[in-house]
This record gives structure tokens, C-alpha cells and sequence, in this order.
């Protein structure tokens, strides 16, 4: 019998199940059935779920807390915590960058006090820094006054006190910059406030009162900060969500449209991923966990492993359909056929999921937990919906199979291309497996040296002022991320005792001598200072002087119980692969003031520090993991097949498409970033689909006596039109969002798409080849199974 004739008979539903193999899914494709026996109260229960998910979306709420995102079970995040309730976080520092020629000229300068008077009333804040923060030295005991006086003076006395404030160490290249054309205000919002959800009435209103203060002067003025930079992010996001997942979802219908010529089966292919995203989204909301970079993942992750399935599903129903079969026939035969594999493919996910449920990390495990509750949710969602939807929307089955020989010409088109790569793949299948293998180990080599990178500035959009205001900051002012080190005060000393001050003072200069750090302000500046204005260094005096000044900014290096301080320096925002060699040396040279002041606990920390550290570490878990976790899966598939052989085919395949990715980042110079290691986890469900749903076909094609090629040839042909109109609907669908003006979801896009091609590549060149190759060295998988 010829392979066309065979096709033609496993697409008619002729073609059954062997019962003779053991069952993949322990029968819970069966399940889609139940659409068959009651189809419209399943429709009322579809209904009210998705009700009941749009008041779970409303509930969702987004932490993009950077503390939170980089939360782990670590000493260094405890210790930063600790930090965060003694100190003021930079986490919630709104930065408000000054710059004009004209800055020190009297009448801007008044303009700009204004300012900061006016934003000490904006609800949400809690304290301010700035250069009228600055006090004269004291005298005779009295309280020292402001170094800017109230009216201004006028004339020589007015260019007087310029050169006194660009002349103050503890303004200058702190709060001012060397030539005196940019001043930095930093305003510390409360914690309750600072995330995007609630920081875009306030920064509005930052922004309202910088342009009616400085109206009138040539002065410029721009937000940074975590949270302006957070809030641009969530805002982009939002909007390039909402406009290129429409264009994408509208790109792929288009494509489904025109290959399958009815909207119906369209919507059957279409519908079930869309309801499970919003199932699944909904229920994360009722269930109280919190968007963040990694949870955003969800909705392509379920788009990808669902819409592979659906589309399965839906071309076998459609292929019995034309084969004459009834519809309630084609539904069960397809469940037979397609459905263990579903059942499978979402089983596996799961199976990754619950491997990273052991991480130290908080948000790799909520990451694990939410896929593990989502992709079950997924995988309910299509085997009982697609069913019900074929049942109420497809009609005209009559006519569909006279009209299919005429109209089936993109399908056509696809199997014929099967056919043609199936015949060269298993013409040779050594040769090419032997070269997928070598390609495999020549690019992982590269992948290894792929470098972890994350940089928040990165992360924001392209055209957003908070990037040109950090570009000044770490132009003019050595940068706007600090780096704080933290000195612990032991027992039986206090702030003040001759050992404290000691410790501190070490720490100030191997600070104030590391490449890379600048800007650092501690209790020892002051004192430093306070020699050199007053030929003074009695702690008397020290002490005296720090209560005379505003709290904000003292709270800022000196806890409220006085038994810890901060040297805090300044360092550009960098990207973590540089930042990191940075912070380490810093932390090394620290171990000789260590062993000088035992008693005393030093560690370097602050967000940016733990940024660094815990994105570098967590990245790399990350990406280890996903390609240690692609064996454990291949293990999974081959003990759900009973073989050994079927280990070994899944593990090329799930490999190449990540490989392949990072390859193309390391000579883009990109490194890996997150949004890198999530296009590639989006890119392993649809290989690890793809991969499942062959192996799955080629057992139930293989007949006794006959040529491996041939069950090979039958299985692409049956399989492959699905899978690549699913890569491509998928791909064009993500592919648009790299005309996206945010870097990470740019990123994102181009990347995932072209890892979704990968994964297309790896399973029609690689797969093919070495399933030949390896039944014809260790005989029909059927008889390993």
C-alpha cells in the first residue's frame, strides 16, 4: 500500500488506535466526550467560569516591586530587608533631575526652591533631599543656618554664596555637579504608594508642579527613579499588550482562515486557548497571586502549548470530516487519535513546572506553582471545549467532504511539503542525524558562554525621559544607583565611640578609593567637613551638628536607634555582567577593614547590588535549568511511551531551538536577559508539543513488516500541516511586537518567533532523521513500548 493510500486512511478514521499499545494518557482524553452527551449545559458552565475569571482578572493586581522580584531565601535579601526597614529604599526614590545653563542665576534659582517647597506637599511623599537640604557650619554652639538664606541676596553677595555652594563638599558632585548645571532632588515616596499602580496620580502631579514652578525659565527638568521607570514600563506594557497581541491575534486568524476556508473551524482552533488564558489568568486573580515579569509569561506560555494541541485536534477532526465520517465520529476518533498526546504535552509542562517549585528563589517558585495550576486549567480547557465547539459550530459535513478535493489547497500544499522533507530526511537518516548532533554540540558550546545581563534601564522604553535623565545622572553625578555598605554596631559600642567612628572612617576610604564607585556620603563626610570649616574633629561637635540637620537626610546614613550606618556611594547604571566584578572587588577589599574591626558587621548591599547578584544568579538558574530540565522531560516522555529510544528522540529536538537562540544573542551581543529566557521557555512549549504530538502519531502508524520510513513519511504528513501552521500563526502573532518602542518586549518577540521557527526546524530536520535512524538500529519502537 502506497503512503498516499495510508494517509487516506488514517485521515478518514479508518485508520484506529492500536489497542494492542498501552494507553499514553490513562484514557483522560476522554474526557472531551462529555461535550458529545450534554453539549449545552457545558456551554452554560463555560459561561458562568468565564464570568466568574473576569472578576478573578479584576482582582489580579501587579507587584512590580523590583525588592519583590529579586526576593530570595538568601542572607545577602534578609540582610537587605533589614536595610530597607532601618533606611530609606533608593526603591522608592522619585529622582527629579534639574539642568540648564542658567541653574545658578538667581531668579531660576528661586524657581527651583519653589519647587522643592511645592513637592514637600505632594501626598504620597515622606521626606526630600536636596541642595537647600545644606546647612553653614555652626558657630558658637548656635543652630547653623541654611546655606541658601530666604529672600536670596542680591548682587556680589549673591555670587558670594555660588562660589560658597559649588565650593561645599557635601553638595558638591552630590547634589550639584561640577559646573553647576544640574541639580538632583531626590523624593522619597512612601512604600505603599510607589508601585505603578498607584505612582501615576503622584508622578502626574510631580510633573505639573515642575512645569508651573520653572515656567519661565530656560530650566529643564525630568523624572528618574525606580518608580518613574517602573511606571513608564507598566504603562507601555499595557499599551503594547493591548495593541500587538491584537494585530497578532488578528494575523493568525487571517492565516487559520485561509488555509482551513471556514471561519467555524477557525474559531474551533482559535477559542479554546483564548478561554484558557482567560480560565487560567482569572483564577490566578481569585487565588491572590500578583503579575510580575515572569507571571506576564502565562498568557503566550498557554497560547503556545493550547493553540499546538487545538490545532492538532482540529485538523483531525476537520480530516475525518472529509474522510465521511459523522461528526460525533470524527470528535471521538480525533480524542483517540490526538488526544492522549494533549493529555501528555500538558502533563509534561506540569512536570517542569514541579521542578521548579524547589528553588530558593520566591518568585522562580511562584512562577512554578502558577504554571502548574494554569497549564492543568489548559489542558481541561481544550480537551472539553474544542470538543463543544466542533459540535455547535461546525456544519455542513456533507458538504465539506465534496468540496474538500477543490478547496483544500493550502493544506495540500502543506502535506505536500511534508512529503517532500520526510523522503530526504529518511533517505539518509544517519548522515543528518549525525550532523543535527554536531550542530546541537557546536551550538550549545556557544550557548554556554552566553552571559546573564539586566539592567532596569533597559527594561524602559526608548522614548521615556527617565533614560535621558539617568544618562545625566551618570554623566555629571557618577550615577543615579546607590551602593550602600552597612556597618553594624555591636554591643557595648555606640555611634559615636571612638572605634565606631574608626570602622567608619576605614570603610569611607576604601569606598572612596574603589574604580567605579563616586559620590560617597557617610557620618564621615560630615565629619571630614566639619574639620575642614571649623579646624574641629570633637565628637561634641559631630554629634551636635547632625541634630541640627533635617531628618530625611540623616535617617538617610544613620538608623533611628543609632545602632547602624550606611556609607553609601553612587555607581552609573550599569549593566549586572559589568556591575557585578564591581560590587565583588569592593566587597574583597572590605575583608582587610573586616579583620581590623571584628566586632563590627559590614556587608556590601542595596537594590542595585542585589539587583545585580540575584538577576546574574537567577538568570543563570534559570537557563541551566531549562536545558537540565529538557532531559528530565525526554525521561518523562520516554517512561509515558515505555522507551527508551522515544528518551533519547525527545532530547535533540527539545534542545536545538534554545541553543540556536542563545547562539544568535551571543553574536548579537545581547547576552541573556529575562525577557531572553522567557522567549525560550515559550519556545520549549512548542518544540516539546510538536515533538510529543510525531512520536505519538509514528507509534500508531507503524505496522508490522513494514519500511520504518514509510511510518515516518505517514506520521510527518498527518502532523506536519498542523505544526507549521501553528509555528507560523504563533510566530507572526509574536513577531510583531519587536516594532514594540519597550526593549524587553521587542526582545521578546523577534526572539521567540524565531525560536518558534527553531523549534519547527529541529522537528522536521533533526527529529526524522534520528527517529529513523534509531528504529532502524534498535528495531520498531512499538516493540519498546
Amino acid at each position: 500500500m502506497t503512503v498516499e493510500r495510508d494517509v487516506e486512511t488514517s485521515e478518514s478514521g479508518m485508520g484506529t488506535p492500536d489497542r494492542g499499545l498501552p494507553r499514553l494518557a490513562f484514557g483522560i482524553e476522554r474526557l472531551g466526550l462529555v461535550s458529545l452527551r450534554v453539549p449545552y449545559l457545558l456551554a452554560i458552565v463555560f459561561v458562568i467560569l468565564g464570568i466568574g475569571a473576569v472578576f478573578g482578572l479584576q482582582r489580579l493586581k501587579v507587584d512590580d516591586s523590583l525588592s519583590q522580584l529579586f526576593r530570595s531565601n538568601t542572607p545577602q535579601f534578609h540582610q537587605y530587608e533589614a536595610v530597607t526597614r532601618d533606611f530609606p529604599s533608593s526603591e522608592y526614590d522619585v529622582l527629579v533631575v534639574i539642568q540648564g545653563s542658567q541653574l545658578l542665576e538667581r531668579d531660576a534659582l528661586e524657581k527651583v526652591r519653589d519647587l522643592v517647597t511645592d513637592l514637600q506637599l505632594v501626598d504620597g511623599t515622606r521626606g526630600i533631599i536636596s541642595l537647600f537640604s545644606a546647612r553653614q557650619p555652626p558657630e558658637n554652639g548656635q543652630i547653623p543656618p541654611p546655606l541658601f538664606p530666604d529672600p536670596l541676596p542680591e548682587g556680589q553677595a549673591y555670587q558670594d554664596l555660588v562660589a560658597k555652594v559649588r565650593s561645599n563638599d557635601l553638595i558638591q558632585g552630590k547634589l550639584l555637579s561640577a559646573d553647576g548645571q544640574l541639580a538632583l532632588i531626590v523624593l522619597a515616596l512612601k512604600p505603599d504608594v510607589a508601585s505603578s499602580q498607584h505612582s501615576g496620580a503622584i508622578v502626574k502631579e510631580i510633573r505639573d508642579t515642575m512645569t508651573k514652578d520653572l515656567e519661565g525659565t530656560n530650566l529643564k527638568a525630568q523624572l528618574a527613579g525606580v518608580p518613574v521607570m517602573q511606571l513608564e514600563i507598566h504603562d507601555s506594557v499595557e499599551r503594547d499588550r493591548v495593541i500587538y497581541n491584537a494585530i497578532g491575534f488578528i494575523a493568525g486568524c487571517l492565516i487559520a482562515i485561509l488555509f482551513f476556508r471556514r471561519i467555524s473551524f477557525m474559531l474551533v482552533a482559535a477559542a479554546p486557548p483564548l478561554v484558557a488564558i482567560l480560565l487560567a489568568i482569572g483564577t490566578l486573580g481569585w487565588l491572590d497571586f500578583r503579575l510580575n515579569i515572569f507571571l506576564n509569561v502565562m498568557t503566550p506560555l498557554i497560547m503556545v502549548i493550547s493553540f499546538s494541541d487545538s490545532m492538532q485536534l482540529t485538523f483531525a477532526i476537520r480530516d475525518r470530516l472529509i474522510g465521511g465520517a459523522s461528526k460525533p465520529n470524527a470528535i471521538k476518533g480525533a480524542l483517540a487519535v490526538v488526544g492522549p498526546a494533549c493529555v501528555l504535552t500538558h502533563a509534561t509542562a506540569m512536570v517542569s513546572f514541579v521542578a521548579l517549585l524547589f528553588s530558593d528563589s520566591d518568585l522562580i517558585r511562584t512562577f512554578g506553582e502558577a504554571g502548574l495550576i494554569t497549564t492543568a486549567i489548559a489542558l481541561v480547557t481544550v480537551l472539553v471545549l474544542l470538543p463543544l465547539l466542533a459540535v455547535l459550530l461546525v456544519r455542513g459535513e456533507a458538504k465539506l467532504a465534496a468540496s474538500a478535493p477543490t478547496a483544500d489547497g493550502g493544506i495540500n500544499v502543506l502535506r505536500n511539503f511534508c512529503r517532500w522533507i520526510a523522503e530526504r530526511m529518511v533517505s539518509h537518516p544517519g548522515l543528518y542525524s549525525l550532523i543535527g548532533l554536531i550542530v546541537v554540540i557546536i551550538l550549545s558550546g556557544i550557548y554556554l558562554n552566553l552571559q546573564p545581563r539586566y539592567r532596569l534601564a533597559d527594561q524602559v522604553p526608548n522614548n521615556e525621559q527617565a533614560v535621558t535623565a539617568n544618562g545625566s545622572l551618570d554623566k555629571k553625578l557618577t550615577g543615579a544607583n546607590p551602593v550602600d555598605i552597612l556597618i553594624e554596631i555591636p554591643q557595648g559600642e555606640d555611634l559615636y565611640s571612638p572605634t565606631t567612628l574608626a570602622t567608619i572612617a576605614a570603610v569611607q576610604q576604601t569606598v572612596a578609593t574603589q574604580p567605579g564607585v563616586g559620590n560617597v556620603f557617610s557620618l564621615q563626610t560630615l565629619r571630614d567637613w566639619l574639620a575642614q570649616k571649623l579646624g574641629k574633629n570633637d565628637v561634641d561637635t559631630l554629634k551636635q551638628y547632625v541634630g541640627f540637620l533635617p531628618k530625611p537626610l540623616v535617617r538617610r546614613y544613620i538608623s533611628e536607634d543609632q545602632r547602624a550606618v550606611l556609607v553609601s556611594g553612587r555607581i552609573p547604571d550599569i549593566d549586572a555582567s559589568r556591575l557585578l566584578p564591581t560590587v565583588d572587588e569592593l566587597d574583597k577589599r572590605l575583608d582587610a577593614v573586616r579583620a581590623e574591626h571584628k566586632t563590627y558587621g559590614i556587608a556590601v548591599t542595596g537594590l542595585a547590588v542585589i539587583a545585580a547578584r540575584n538577576s546574574a544568579s537567577m538568570i543563570e538558574r534559570l537557563s541551566r535549568g531549562l536545558t537540565i530540565e529538557i532531559v528530565f522531560v525526554a525521561a518523562f516522555i520516554g517512561l509515558a511511551f515505555r522507551s527508551w529510544v522515544v528518551m533519547l528522540l525527545s532530547i535533540l529536538p527539545g534542545i536545538f531551538p534554545i541553543v540556536a537562540s542563545g547562539t544568535l544573542l551571543y553574536f548579537m551581543g545581547e547576552g541573556l536577559q529575562f525577557a531572553s529566557v522567557v522567549a525560550l521557555t515559550v519556545s520549549f512549549g512548542l518544540g516539546l508539543s510538536a515533538t510529543i504530538h510525531f512520536l505519538n502519531r509514528l507509534r500508531l502508524e507503524e505496522r508490522p513488516g513494514e519500511s520504518p520510513g514509510l511510518s515516518v513519511e505517514r506520521a510527518t504528513i498527518l502532523v506536519g500541516p498542523a505544526l507549521i501552521l501553528t509555528s507560523v500563526v504563533l510566530a507572526c502573532g509574536l513577531a510583531v511586537t519587536a516594532f514594540s518602542n519597550l526593549p524587553m518586549l521587542r526582545l521578546f518577540g523577534w526572539l521567540s518567533a524565531f525560536a518558534m521557527m527553531a523549534a519547527l526546524t529541529a522537528d522536521l530536520l533533526i527529529l526524522r532523521p534520528t527517529a529513523m535512524y534509531l528504529r532502524g538500529l534498535f528495531g520498531s519502537s512499538r516493540s519498546k513500548i
